[in-house]
């Protein structure tokens, strides 16, 4: 076991843990962070997504040991209290059916923007790509990343 200070959403925590346990666990289970989830266990489906830096990464399969910079989880993309854009925009376009994905999804599109303030159509999707949703909401997940651009106008009440 070692010591590992971690600086998750502007705090740095210590954890006493293996340097071989994945983030994932480490967020989840020793500092009680449940946004990034358990999918698939290989990076492949995108429900651990978590950002260092700003990088979109898959936290199931990054040993603790191997991290460095700031960590982003869902938890910390709310700022004093008021939702991220992008989570107002999922909310406005009714985006998660199960949820069980939108950890990812979100992270994946914040980094997404972050890189790239104003995606086409097609660069959503190619963005996106890899952060996989059973309930397939991904044409409210890009009408939600359109919204947060501009690229969209909220429909009127009728």
């Amino acid at each position: 076991m070692s010591i590992v200070a971690l600086n998750v959403n502007g705090a740095v925590r210590e954890v006493d843990v293996e340097p071989s346990t994945p983030l994932l666990y480490v967020l989840r289970n020793d500092l009680a962070l449940r946004g990034p989830r358990f999918g698939c266990g290989l990076g492949q489906c995108g429900a651990c997504t978590v950002l260092i830096d700003g990088a979109a990464v898959r936290s199931c399969v990054l040993p603790v040991s191997a991290v460095s910079g700031a960590i982003t989880t869902l938890e910390g993309l709310a700022q004093n209290g008021a939702l991220h854009p992008l989570q107002q925009a999922w909310i406005d376009e009714q985006v998660p059916q199960c949820g069980y994905c939108q950890n990812g999804q979100l992270l994946t599109a914040k980094a997404l923007l972050d890189h790239n303030p104003r995606p086409t159509d097609a660069e959503i999707r190619a963005g996106m790509e890899g952060v996989l949703c059973r309930c397939m909401t991904y044409y409210r997940i890009q009408a939600a990343i359109k919204r947060v651009v501009g690229a969209t106008e909220p429909e009127a009440a009728v």
